[in-house]
């Protein structure tokens, strides 16, 4: 995870393109969704990690030899940006004060912000893509017992979904990930008329979508709810951070 903790701690992640940063050395839990990315201060310490740590290593064979050529000096007023108008108007007043709060001061700025929705898609139901492939991940210590001996073992802890999710049929595997192919071509859709688009963290729906996806994201903070921060998430098209 790198948007969720980032936006609960306060502080800036970068969710690169999925085939961005090499996987190696990395604990796997879904082969087809994990990704490798900084959380650091701020936007500039993000570049300069994934600068130094992105491109093929021959050792991870999903990673696309793409360049990064991020500088800084883009003209925000001429960039195409979306937002995520009905999440942003979500929660309670707290909520809708500070989030508008963001969206006016990116406007301030010269963004010109234009309200975007999401592909209508059955996104929840592809979540079985992930818990398969965790539990292939961990099948190891599923069989021989060792995952009885992790703290969490409620229903919803990652042990019993290890368990559970052994039972998912191949079918509905496969069907899942051609689903999946259908998703990526609407959001390839929605890209190519949008640079960027913005929505809040943590809780947007567009986490789980380019969690499939496979598209790029940077998270950081706008402020504080019940001294608690809060973040504003900033989605590009793949290989575009």
């Amino acid at each position: 995870s790198i948007v969720s903790p980032s936006s609960r701690c306060g502080v800036t992640g970068l969710r690169p393109t999925y085939g961005r940063v090499s996987r190696y050395g990395a604990m796997g839990l879904s082969w087809t969704m994990d990704k490798i990315g900084p959380i650091c201060r701020g936007v500039e310490d993000c570049a300069a990690a994934l600068a130094a740590i992105y491109g093929p290593d021959g050792r991870d064979i999903t990673v696309g030899d793409a360049p990064f050529n991020w500088t800084g000096e883009a003209d925000i007023t001429k960039l195409r940006i979306g937002y995520l108008k009905a999440e942003f108007e979500q929660g309670n007043d707290k909520q809708k004060a500070l989030y508008g709060e963001a969206l006016a001061t990116l406007r301030k700025a010269g963004a010109k912000l234009e309200p975007i929705e999401l592909p209508k898609f059955s996104t929840a139901s592809l979540r079985i893509i992930l818990v398969a492939e965790a539990a292939a991940a961990f099948d190891d210590i599923t069989r021989n017992g060792a995952v009885n001996q992790l703290s969490g073992q409620s229903p919803n802890d990652w042990p019993n979904t290890f368990r559970t999710s052994r039972f998912i049929p191949a079918v509905e595997y496969l069907r899942a990930q051609r689903a999946r192919a259908l998703l990526i071509r609407e959001m390839d859709k929605l890209m190519s008329q949008w640079d960027v688009f913005v929505a809040p963290a943590p809780g947007s729906a567009s986490l789980l979508v380019t969690n499939l996806t496979g598209h790029p994201a940077v998270c950081m903070p706008c402020g504080f709810i019940d001294n608690l921060p809060r973040a504003v998430m900033f989605t590009g098209g793949l290989y575009d951070e």
